[in-house]
């Protein structure tokens, strides 16, 4: 049991038949590599004393029975974007399955639960945590109405039909808790291998399709073009200012671009593209999305091509429970750890559950503070750190809690 242990199953889970693609890691929801995944993580956490059961969302979950009731939700998600890091989500399960391996049979006054969501980075359908947001009770059947979910879903022997079924009472969980990599540099700038966030950054993400006039490229004027990637070119730069000039925590980003028909001889027609706004505060994303709309539209006009624009998440900031966040950084100090805040401009799991259940979340120190990247990268002994620290805040809770 051990921090060590968490990181190599990390790697196990790394490529072969943990991903669908065969040059990079790959985990899309409901695939061939997510089953696999979810088939080695039962074994896991059966070793480890679990019950396991699968909801009906696909999100994997394993039960520690306690002496009481309710349970301590220890969680974080096994998909992953294309060509991915190793550790951004499955840390975090493999941390969890481990604590409880760790209680070798010692029965708390709660139990634990230990799950894997399969969809919190949204890369196979346009939505994003929506097993989270499922057993949060969030998810809405207009959620559902998605392209091929049905099918995917009937490949795992499960049905959209019951999709909202795995909506969990909050009166039966007592906390939520998430180890996650940071995804950013601020702790391995201070030197530090552990952080406890406050507050997970609101966010925006917009869908937006510029429509101009497709023509030949050779016979098409300069100056009676309506070029919709040029409009799309400027509409990014356009998006880049708003966010620079804004406050730091204020980040804009168009992260997918798809030019049509996209062949090289012809003036493109139309260009979709994504558009993500996020920031600590409403106060401050808010005025800078309606920014970012108001100079699309002025774009649009001045250069005469269509635009339609989506809203396609609304996530309001996900502040961390104090007394959690009290209670994690006791256990920093207790193994020795100094204590640093610090808010998560990511979005993470922990989300769905701020509003139903007292929610905490714990970063680990990632090199050079990059992730989403093959190239992301944590220590055993930075893992082990938070091992020993989860460790101790569940026998902390177990010793303060009163039912």
């Amino acid at each position: 049991m051990s921090g060590r242990r968490a990181v190599e199953r990390c790697d196990l889970l790394g490529g072969g038949r943990f991903s669908d693609a065969p040059d990079f890691l790959f985990r899309p929801y409901l695939g061939p590599a997510h089953k696999a995944a979810v088939s080695q993580l039962t074994n896991w956490m059966e070793e480890a004393g679990m019950s396991v059961r699968l909801d009906p969302v696909g999100t994997l979950i394993g039960r520690y029975e306690g002496t009481g009731p309710g349970a301590l939700l220890i969680a974080s998600h096994i998909d992953s974007v294309k060509d991915a890091g190793r550790y951004d989500g499955p840390l975090g399960i493999m941390l969890g399955i481990e604590c409880v391996a760790a209680l070798a049979g010692r029965r708390l006054p709660f139990a634990v639960e230990v799950a894997a969501f399969g969809d919190e980075e949204g890369s196979r359908f346009p939505a994003a945590m929506l097993g989270s947001r499922s057993m949060a009770g969030l998810a809405k059947h207009g959620d559902l109405e998605i392209a091929g979910l049905e099918e995917a879903l009937t490949g795992w022997g499960l049905s959209r039909a019951r999709f909202l079924d795995a909506r969990r009472d909050p009166s039966t969980l007592i906390g939520y808790l998430e180890a996650h990599i940071e995804q950013g540099p601020v702790l391995e700038a201070d030197g530090l291998a552990l952080g406890v966030v406050t507050a997970i950054a609101a966010q925006k993400r917009y869908g937006v399709t510029m429509t101009g006039t497709a023509g030949h490229a050779g016979t098409n004027s300069m100056a009676l073009r309506r070029d919709a990637l040029t409009a799309a070119a400027e509409a990014v730069l356009a998006i880049e200012r708003i966010g620079r000039d804004g406050p730091p925590d204020l980040v804009a980003t168009v992260g997918r671009m798809e030019v049509l028909p996209g062949a090289p001889n012809v003036v493109p027609g139309e260009v979709r593209f994504s558009i993500d706004v996020r920031a600590g505060t409403i106060a401050v994303r808010d005025p800078a999305a309606e920014a970012i709309l108001a100079a699309l539209g002025d774009i649009a006009e001045s250069r005469g091509v269509g635009l339609d624009i989506r809203q396609l998440h609304d996530l309001p900031p996900a502040p961390c429970d104090p007394a959690m966040m009290a209670r994690l950084e006791k256990s920093l100090a207790a193994i020795g750890q100094p204590v640093r805040r610090l808010v998560s401009g990511a979005g993470h799991d922990a989300m769905a559950f701020a509003g139903i259940t007292p929610m905490a979340m714990l970063f680990l120190r990632c090199k050079g503070g990059i992730s989403h990247n093959p190239a992301e990268s944590v220590t055993a002994e930075d893992a082990d750190l938070a091992f020993r620290a989860m460790l101790d805040f569940l026998d902390t809770l177990a010793e303060d809690f009163d039912g």
